[in-house]
C-alpha cells in the first residue's frame, strides 16, 4: 500500500496523474492531507476521491497563514507527530509527498528514519529543484531541501534537478514533472466542458509568493511593471494578496489598470484561461512549467526562480523586478517579436506518472 501525504492544491494538481495512474494499474493508496489548503473541490474537478484521511480542517481562505511566517512554521512543525502517528498505524510500503511547501517538509521529516525504524521506502515527487538561495523563494527552498535529504526515492523532474541530488542516499530517477501529465488531462476536461473561449488578446496574471506581498517595495515595483502592460489583463486574486495591496495603499492604483480581478477559479478553468491568454506575468512557480507546455511567454516577477531550465527555452523571462528590462520584454511580447520556437520541453512528455508506477512495480 502507498501513503499519500499532500496539503496544497498545487501539490493534488501535480499529484493527481499519479494517483489516476495508480488506480488504473490497481494499486491501492491511502490520500492523508495535511489540510495546508482546502482540496475538496479540486478532487471534485479531478473526479479523484476526497482525502481518507484529515490531519487539520482545511481553510476557508486561500491561505491558511495570511503571510504569518512564524504562524506557519509552528503549524508544520504540529503536523511532524501527527503524519508519523498515521504511518505507523498505517504501515505503508511507500510513503509519497510532493514539492516544497511546510507540508511537503513535515511529510519528510515524519517519514524518516529521524524519528525511528521505519519499514517503508518514502519519496519525493519534484525533488532537486533549486534557486539556490534560501530566502528566494522563502520557506519553500529550505522545504525542498530538507525533503531530498530525508527521502529514499528522488524523482527529478528534469536533467538539472536530478543532478542536483544526485550526490544525496537517495535513488535518483529522472521522469519528467507530472505537471506535464497533469496539464494534457486537464486540457482535455476543458475541452469536454466545452468551456467557453475569452475573445481577444488578454494577459494571464497571477501574484501570491510571500517575499512579493510582504514587500511595499516590491509591491510598487510590481505595480510599475504591470502598469506597463497594453492588453486587458485578468488576474484571479489570492486573499492575502489583495490584503497586503490594501495594506501598502496600492489596492486603489491596481483597480485603476486595465485588470478583470475575478475570485480564485478551479484549475481546470485557471488553465483554460492560460491557454488561451497571449501571454502570462506571475511570480509563481508551477505556472513556468505550465508556460512552456502551453507554449507561452512568461514574464517572471521574481529574483530568483528554482525553474532554471525554462529560461534557455526562450520563453520564459526573469525580470529580477528590473522595470526597464520588463517593459522592454513586454513591449516585444506585445509587438509578436517573442514566439514559442521548437524546443523539447525539459520537464518531460506527459509521461512522468507512468514512469513512477513503473519504478514502484518493479520495487514490489
Amino acid at each position: 500500500m502507498i501513503a499519500i501525504i499532500l496539503g496544497t492544491k498545487a501539490e493534488l494538481i501535480k499529484t493527481m496523474p499519479l494517483m489516476k495512474e495508480l488506480s488504473r494499474r490497481k494499486m491501492p493508496y491511502t490520500f492523508i492531507h495535511t489540510g495546508q489548503h482546502s482540496l475538496g473541490e479540486l478532487c471534485d474537478d479531478f473526479n479523484i476521491r476526497k482525502p481518507d484521511i484529515v490531519l487539520y480542517a482545511p481553510p476557508k481562505l486561500s491561505s491558511r497563514f495570511m503571510v504569518k511566517t512564524h504562524k506557519a512554521i509552528f503549524w508544520g512543525l504540529t503536523l511532524i507527530p501527527k503524519i508519523r502517528k498515521v504511518l505507523n498505524k498505517l504501515q505503508p510500503d511507500f510513503v509519497f509527498y510532493h514539492g516544497d511547501t511546510l507540508s511537503t517538509a513535515a511529510a519528510a521529516l515524519a517519514s524518516s528514519t529521524l524519528l525511528g525504524k521505519k519499514r517503508w521506502l518514502n519519496g519525493h515527487l519534484e525533488a532537486g529543484l533549486r534557486s539556490n538561495n534560501l530566502f528566494e523563494p522563502f520557506p519553500e527552498e529550505i522545504s525542498r531541501r530538507i525533503a531530498d535529504r530525508c527521502s529514499d526515492l528522488l524523482f527529478a523532474p528534469s536533467k538539472l534537478s536530478a543532478e542536483n541530488v544526485m550526490h544525496l542516499k537517495g535513488r535518483v530517477y529522472m521522469t519528467g514533472n507530472t505537471v506535464v501529465d497533469g496539464i494534457q488531462e486537464c486540457l482535455k476536461i476543458a475541452k469536454q466542458r466545452k468551456l467557453p473561449v475569452i475573445k481577444g488578446k488578454y494577459v494571464a496574471v497571477n501574484i501570491h509568493r510571500h517575499e512579493n506581498i510582504k514587500s511595499r517595495a516590491r509591491m510598487t515595483k510590481i505595480y510599475n511593471i504591470i502598469k506597463e502592460v497594453g492588453l486587458p489583463m485578468i488576474w484571479p486574486l489570492h486573499d492575502n494578496t489583495k490584503k497586503q495591496m490594501a495594506k501598502f495603499g496600492l489596492w486603489d492604483k491596481f483597480n485603476q489598470l486595465n485588470i478583470k480581478f475575478s475570485p480564485l477559479v478551479t484549475y481546470v478553468e485557471f488553465l483554460w484561461m492560460l491557454n488561451n491568454a497571449t501571454y502570462l506575468i506571475t511570480d509563481g512557480g508551477s505556472i513556468q512549467e505550465e508556460s512552456l507546455a502551453l507554449k507561452k511567454p512568461c514574464i517572471l516577477l521574481r529574483e530568483k526562480t528554482e525553474r532554471i531550465e525554462g529560461l534557455s527555452t526562450g520563453l520564459n523571462f526573469l525580470t529580477k523586478l528590473d522595470l526597464e528590462y520588463a517593459e522592454w520584454m513586454i513591449s516585444r511580447i506585445e509587438a509578436g517579436k517573442v514566439n514559442a520556437k521548437k524546443f523539447v520541453n525539459p520537464y518531460g512528455d506527459g509521461s512522468a506518472s507512468k514512469q513512477i508506477a513503473d519504478v514502484l512495480e518493479k520495487m514490489k
